[in-house]
């Protein structure tokens, strides 16, 4: 098994954050602006984990993870979720998302999760 992972986030700064921290895991990184291009990312590379963040334009998080997880239910899909959409983690969940965090987050602990959900692929 690989290390692909996508990022996807409306907010560039964002997506290069994460890129360069993934990048230096040793992680092929991929990133999408929202949704749709989500969509078409996950078709194109078939990623071992996404990021994929709550709110974007065109195309929500929640949204696109059940568009991805009907067509590719064993993909890990963690929500990156602002603080206090409790209702938003709950149907995340229900949807079949691995795992949530709230923004702002922790690098590192992100990293970890991502670690650990690597992990569980094996």
């Amino acid at each position: 098994m690989g290390n692909r992972i996508l990022i996807v986030d409306d907010q560039k700064g964002v997506r290069r954050l994460l890129e360069e921290l993934f990048k230096r895991e040793s992680w092929e990184v991929f990133v999408a602006g929202d949704g749709l291009e989500a969509i078409t990312e996950v078709e194109r590379i078939n990623p071992d984990i996404v990021l994929m963040d709550m709110k974007m334009p065109n195309m929500n998080g929640l949204e696109a993870s059940e568009q991805i997880l009907s067509r590719f239910p064993d993909t890990f899909i963690i929500m990156m979720t602002a603080y206090g959409e409790m209702d938003v983690v709950k149907l995340a969940l229900e949807t079949g998302v691995k795992r949530c965090i709230t923004k702002p987050f922790d690098i590192m602990v992100l990293r970890d999760l991502v670690n650990e959900l690597r992990m569980e692929r094996i």
